[in-house]
Parts: C-alpha cells; sequence; structure tokens
C-alpha cells in the first residue's frame, strides 16, 4: 500500500489542480489532465483526493479560511473606516498573492458551485464579505470620513471588483509586493488619480 502524500506533496498537487480549475475551468478539467500535469496516472491522483470536487474543495476552503483570518483579524483591530478599508484591501492582495488561483476559480465558479449542498460555504462567505464591506463603508460615511453622496452598494461593488479582478493579471514575485499594489490601488481609490488644483 502507498503511503500517503506528505502535506508539501499535497500541496503540490492541489495548487497545480487549483493552475488548471483556473486556466481551463472546473467542468472542461479532468482529473486525467491534472494528473499528466503533476506527472502521475489519474489512478494515483484518486489515491489521495476521492474526486476533482475534494480537490476543489479543498481549494476554495483553504483559501477562504486563510481569507478570513485575515478579515477577521482586521475587522478586530477597531480601526477607523479609512484604516479599515486600506486594511481589508491589503489583505485581499495578500491573499490573492498566496492563492491567485484559487481566487480565479472563485470569481469563475462560486455562483453555480454555491448551489451545491458541498459548497454551501461560498454563500455564507459572500454575504459575511458583502456586510463587512458595506457595514465599513457606512460607518465612514456616517462618520464623515466617506462622502454622503456615495451610492454604498456601488462603491462596495467597485472597490470589490477593483481589487479581484487583479488575480487575472497578478504573478507572485513580481516587479511590485502585494502591499505596494495595494497602496497604489487605496492612492487611486481614495483619493483619485486627478491633481488637486
Amino acid at each position: 500500500m502507498t503511503a500517503p502524500a506528505s502535506p508539501e506533496r499535497r500541496s503540490e498537487l492541489l495548487n497545480t489542480a487549483a493552475e488548471v480549475f483556473a486556466a481551463q475551468g472546473y467542468n472542461a478539467t479532468t482529473v486525467r489532465r491534472i494528473a499528466d500535469e503533476v506527472g502521475m496516472l489519474a489512478g494515483s491522483l484518486y489515491y489521495h483526493f476521492d474526486s476533482k470536487e475534494s480537490m476543489l474543495d479543498e481549494i476554495l476552503s483553504t483559501f477562504l479560511t486563510e481569507l478570513w483570518d485575515g478579515y477577521d483579524t482586521v475587522l478586530a483591530a477597531g480601526l477607523g473606516p479609512r484604516e479599515t478599508i486600506e486594511a481589508l484591501v491589503t489583505e485581499s492582495f495578500r491573499e490573492i498573492d498566496r492563492h491567485r488561483a484559487a481566487v480565479a476559480i472563485y470569481q469563475k465558479e462560486a455562483r453555480h458551485l454555491a448551489d451545491q449542498p458541498r459548497f454551501g460555504y461560498l454563500a455564507d462567505s459572500q454575504q459575511k464579505f458583502e456586510k463587512a464591506w458595506l457595514g465599513t463603508l457606512e460607518r465612514g460615511v456616517a462618520d464623515g470620513v466617506f462622502r454622503a453622496d456615495l451610492d454604498i452598494r456601488l462603491t462596495y461593488r467597485f472597490v470589490r471588483d477593483t481589487v479581484w479582478v487583479a488575480a487575472s493579471w497578478y504573478r507572485p514575485g513580481g516587479l511590485h509586493s502585494p502591499e505596494e499594489i495595494a497602496r497604489q490601488y487605496l492612492s487611486m481609490v481614495l483619493d483619485g488619480i486627478a491633481v488637486r488644483v
């Protein structure tokens, strides 16, 4: 009998599966394709995971667990609204750096996966995510930190999409760190791009 994969090997298998899912889409990806990418037979991959659904579940749940560990720390820190937005954006870019492929999968697949009982946590996470961001924006308007004329929901969607779409082009180890990209994004989002006169 084959010994179970080491944590490092399991992580390597999941990282490869995530890259294939992100590039080809979950439904179009076969277990054989993932096995080919890691240099093993499809039957050997089934020794480690009972299905491609299990692989996807572990990829997404790992990403969301780490995301919420970071977000919960930010939300519990008692920061002001602007500082909370800055910290949430920075944490988001750190997660894109750590889980770029998982973020891409989440963006493409979450809407229809959330209808499946196994992936019900995706809808729960989305509601929690929305509540955290909308609540922070609302608090900022109430405190006079953000403009009173903002459409809060539109602002939330703009900031959310501006940040998370970066997973489509960001590559770990690139020219800018996640923190530097977050700083640039925040400067544009919070202060605009026009020179003040």
